[in-house]
């Protein structure tokens, strides 16, 4: 098995191919160690010091270090988490546990409008973060305001803001007249 890992905008955060299907739809998040419960494979790679959150694509694992380890030291650790889980033949989310679609559900009259947000980032947000190793959601969406949930590579990156700001906000204003202004959620 051969894995690729490939850099991302947030310097803490590396991606890793491992050459087929992590998750065949969705994403899952993992931004603790706590929260590894539900996926034998986020348990491996928490396993190795310095991992701080891991996060699940189709077809990628995105990997946050601490502030106080270098990737040159944990690497190493990662891979071989990763490459011996798929060699383990155990399953990649356990029992129940499934794959998240993301988007938080709206109830309300502004349901055609949630609608329009969420087709928009289907399509022209979530398929670019993704090359990142990152995903961002819908969370909200309250009198204007367009409130996200950046996960995985999003999750903490300088330039996040930047992305939010300069090409969320003015492609959701551009199409959806009644979207004012973009802003990120922790959950």
């Amino acid at each position: 098995m051969f894995i690729q890992t490939e850099s991302t905008p947030n310097p803490a955060t590396l991606k890793f191919l491992p050459g087929q299907a992590v998750l065949g739809a969705g994403t899952a998040d993992f931004p603790s160690a706590e929260s590894s419960d539900a996926s034998p494979l986020a348990k491996r790679v928490f396993a190795v010091a310095g991992v701080t959150g891991v996060f699940f694509g189709g077809d990628f694992i995105t990997v946050t270090k601490g502030d106080d380890v270098e990737w040159d030291h944990i690497k190493p650790g990662i891979l071989g988490a990763i490459m011996e889980h798929f060699q383990s033949g155990d399953p990649v989310m356990a029992g129940e546990a499934t794959a998240a679609s993301g988007h938080a559900e709206h109830t309300g009259e502004d349901g055609e409008i949630v609608g329009q947000i969420k087709e928009l980032l289907d399509t022209r947000v979530r398929p670019a973060v993704a090359q990142d190793g990152g995903d961002i959601t819908f969370h909200g969406f309250d009198r204007g305001v367009v409130y996200l949930h950046m996960q995985g590579a999003c999750a903490g990156c300088p330039s996040s803001t930047l992305t939010l700001k300069m090409g969320i906000e003015n492609l959701l204003r551009h199409y959806i007249p009644e979207v004012t202004e973009v802003r990120p959620v922790a959950v």
